[in-house]
């Protein structure tokens, strides 16, 4: 079984993304890792190449600056990336450049790809997440729960929407199983000045400059008191490859958890996943039961 890694990144030094422990998360799985690494403003290149590692190949692009609608050119540089893995790759496993793969759920997702190698009706694997906020003892309550983040490559799969999903050609969604490996998803945990800059540069791929000057406030830090949702205290792990970043903390942020601004539906969605086991948000794929 040959299994390919991807993932794409731009400005990472900038924005302060955790791309290096990205990387090195999925390392233990692939037998090389596509890189689309795009004309940054920084040092992301350098950053990409200090991995020194010969399963690590850079793929070098450049962003379309003028899609402003969507994140579409997230999924563009996506699409990028898995269209160079090796064409006798099995499977593809992608990874943000703001997402972790927890060690614990190496073997078991190592095991279900094993398993669904002969099992064609299966086109992807499903893995659980786990949403920081503010800083590495918070997680989101409400975001969504699940994602596809390994696909079989070359059989028609693109990457929909803003990249946080797949389809299979023309736009049918994935058929997956569900794994136990987790992702651990980092995008809203920076120091506060970098996640300031995030805020206005990574809005620009979904609107244009007039609602950038309405919605988004000219600030040296974000404001993490202005969280979009309810929150809950993390208990468990993180990723071994997080260890170093975590320890370089250098901000604070003390959350009530029974502070939110949710709406009615989103209450209701939350109540029906925790205590009635209904996912009610929208799905990027169709999940299949395990033989």
């Amino acid at each position: 079984m040959k299994v390919s890694g991807f993932t794409f990144i731009r400005n990472a030094v900038l924005l302060d993304y955790p791309i290096l422990e990205a990387i090195r998360s999925i390392l233990p799985l692939c037998d090389e890792i596509v890189v689309a690494v795009g004309k940054s403003e920084d040092e992301t290149l350098q950053l990409i190449q200090s991995l020194d590692d010969p399963r690590i190949r850079i793929l070098h692009t450049e962003w379309d600056d003028s899609l402003r609608q969507g994140g579409r050119v997230l999924a563009i540089e996506t699409d990028k990336a898995l269209a160079a893995v090796s064409p006798d790759a099995d499977w593809a496993v992608y990874i943000q450049g703001d997402e972790v793969l927890h060690e614990d759920g190496l073997p078991a997702l190592r095991q279900a790809m094993q398993e669904a190698l002969h099992r064609p009706e299966i086109e992807g694997l499903l893995l659980p997440y786990r949403h920081f906020y503010a800083s590495y003892d918070y997680v989101g309550t409400d975001w969504y729960p699940l994602e596809v983040r390994v696909v079989r490559p070359h059989r028609g799969i693109y990457s929909w929407g803003d990249a946080q999903g797949f389809r299979i050609q023309p736009q049918r969604k994935l058929r997956v199983l569900q794994t136990t490996a987790w992702m651990h998803h980092y995008g809203w945990v920076r120091e506060p000045a970098a996640m300031q800059r995030k805020q206005e540069k990574f809005h620009r791929l979904w609107h244009d400059d007039a609602w950038m000057k309405q919605n988004i406030p000219v600030a040296e830090a974000f404001d993490y008191n202005l969280r979009p949702s309810s929150l809950a205290r993390y208990q468990g792990t993180h990723p071994a490859v997080m260890t170093e970043r975590i320890a370089r903390i250098n901000w604070s942020f003390n959350a009530d958890p029974s502070y939110h601004r949710l709406t009615l539906k989103d209450r209701f969605k939350q109540f029906a996943l925790r205590y009635l086991g209904w996912d009610l948000n929208h799905r990027n794929f169709r999940r299949i039961r395990s033989s």
